[in-house]
């Protein structure tokens, strides 16, 4: 079974600004959000940086080890 995460992810000051909106059965219902969100204050001023990531569920998605410098 897949779902949907949606994301808003603005780009400020050297940093990313990351907002999960919801997590979605489907991806129109995740598009449905996004058209909803754009009438929001602060989602209007950035209406293009919206993403949605699909992921199955009960799968892991971070397999490997990984280092800190």
């Amino acid at each position: 079974m897949a779902v949907f995460l949606l994301w808003h992810v603005a780009h400020q000051n050297a940093r990313d600004d990351a907002k999960l909106l919801g997590v979605y059965s489907s991806r129109a219902k995740a598009e449905a959000r996004i058209t909803s969100a754009r009438l929001l204050p602060g989602f209007a001023d950035e209406p293009e940086c919206f993403t949605i990531d699909e992921y199955t569920v009960d799968q892991d998605e971070w397999v490997e080890a990984f280092g800190r410098a």
